[in-house]
């Protein structure tokens, strides 16, 4: 005779990685989860991530590059 299985929640299946997160985040959602420092964003790309960031979250605590 063969129980029911339950599989705790996080214990089933295969765990995404944080890119495929971010990127069904973005296309299922429209939220879009970026790292200010990701190196496949050019400079002015990474500066337009930051200052959103700010303009949205305020500055960011130790970073003394921007006044």
């Amino acid at each position: 005779m063969t129980g029911m299985q339950f599989t705790p929640r996080g214990y089933g299946g295969r765990r995404r990685n944080p890119d495929e997160v971010k990127r069904d985040g973005w296309k299922e959602q429209g939220v879009l989860a970026v790292a200010v420092d990701d190196a496949r964003l050019t400079w002015p790309e990474r500066e337009l991530v930051r200052q959103l960031g700010e303009r949205l979250y305020g500055k960011r605590e130790g970073d003394m590059r921007h006044g």
